[in-house]
């Protein structure tokens, strides 16, 4: 499986970024207030070169605007610096050109480093000063006023880069949180997979791969074997040997895909289990299906179904009971599987982390409940008995009590 990159699983910038309107909004207001300047300049009579400049200005404006993806910071640079020049000299010929400053000091602040912008800002507010004074308006507030629009516009441009940059580095830990989440599911996939082939080998090692060879050694006894009635005898220990293997062969099936719950419940094979499990070693057992039970879908009817395997053969190697109970019931919008018995129990406190007998490994089956959205729990005391309890949330799909096939 092909590990996805931060760069795959990180969400995509916006389109329209903080950014992109900042830009915009600057290329309005230059364009907007260069054009009335020289409207403004043009009716009050100014000259031809200073209308051919703005014309200039505004022409390199419209090609850097364009191209300012392609220009690279260096690019950018000389661009804003021949546009700082440009409206410098249009200041200091036409007081009409003194708003166009502002909309360059928000690009100057926003392409170029901070000291940079703040070099060409001083540079435009010297011109705007003396400009201001060569008009006659040498007020405080003529000297202020520009200072405080020039403050603003670079505190605009900056907060923007600002903002910005902390958007893209939480799109960034957000895209390697996802490819962990990602690296996570699919080792713990990987994991059940593993968990699943040990849990397979372990069963056809300890039943199948066993009963065959004591059906290979029966049956080569009982040809060697001279005597009508031991060979006779021997036959049937073959039989009963094959019935087992066949029990064994049907319960390792059940394990894979039961084809009692992919029929429509846990019914069958509960009481299958149970009842084998309470035959090998002279128990009694009980089986209660909650009526009230929905039908539940396949992957939580076989989770569920291998905690009874898993808990049912505990029984069997080591509980040594008198009776065995198995319930399935309903608590809310909870499914609930018990196996208790009343045999000579254990310290849980002992437990290893894989030693629910059977070839079931309870760490295994605890993660395959937790992937569904379940858990699992075992109480137990030396002399006390065991209780083994699955819960799982019913399906959403679950069908209501009473539709759908019942076993």
């Amino acid at each position: 499986m092909t590990r996805p990159t931060s760069s795959d699983a990180a969400p995509a910038a916006p389109a329209w970024s903080a950014a992109w309107w900042l830009r915009l909004g600057q290329a309005v207001l230059f364009v907007g207030l260069l054009v009335l300047a020289t409207a403004l300049a043009a009716g009050r009579g100014a000259s031809w070169p200073v209308v051919a400049a703005s014309g200039a200005v505004l022409a390199v404006f419209a090609v850097g605007f364009a191209g300012h993806g392609r220009l690279g910071a260096r690019g950018r640079a000389v661009w804003v610096a021949v546009l700082f020049a440009g409206v410098t000299w249009l200041i200091l010929h036409a007081p009409e050109y003194l708003w166009v400053a502002f909309p360059l000091w928000l690009l100057a602040a926003a392409v170029l480093p901070l000291l940079g912008a703040l070099l060409l800002t001083a540079v435009t507010l010297a011109a705007i000063v003396t400009a201001l004074a060569m008009a006659g308006n040498d007020a405080p507030a003529a000297v202020l006023g520009p200072v405080i629009g020039a403050l603003v516009a670079l505190g605009i441009a900056r907060g923007v880069l600002r903002f910005e940059h902390e958007a893209a580095e939480h799109r960034r830990l957000v895209g390697e949180v996802l490819v962990a989440q990602e690296a996570t599911a699919a080792a713990q996939r990987e994991a059940g997979v593993q968990a699943e082939r040990a849990r397979l080998a372990h069963d056809i090692h300890d039943t199948l791969a066993q009963g065959f060879s004591s059906v290979i050694l029966l049956a080569r006894a009982a040809g060697r074997e001279p005597d009508a009635a031991r060979t006779a005898a021997l036959i049937e220990r073959i039989e009963a040997t094959a019935s087992q293997n066949l029990a064994d062969a049907r319960r390792v099936v059940y394990a894979l895909a039961p084809e009692e719950t992919s029929a429509g419940g846990l019914a069958a094979p509960l009481r299958r289990l149970a009842g084998e499990a309470a035959d090998a070693v002279g128990a009694t057992a009980s089986v209660t299906i909650d009526p009230d039970l929905p039908r539940l879908g396949t992957a939580t009817e076989v989770a569920l179904l291998r905690v009874a395997q898993g808990a049912l053969a505990n029984v069997r190697a080591h509980a040594r009971p008198g009776r065995v109970a198995v319930e399935l019931s309903r608590s809310g919008e909870t499914v609930r599987l018990d196996v208790v018995d009343d045999g000579v129990g254990f310290d849980p406190t002992r437990l290893g982390a894989a030693t629910l007998e059977g070839g079931y490994g309870l760490r295994a089956l605890r993660e395959r409940l937790v992937e569904l959205g379940g858990g699992l729990a075992i109480e137990s005391e030396p002399g006390g008995g065991t209780a083994v309890s699955a819960h799982l949330p019913l399906p959403g799909d679950a069908l209501p009590s009473g539709q759908g096939t019942r076993p």
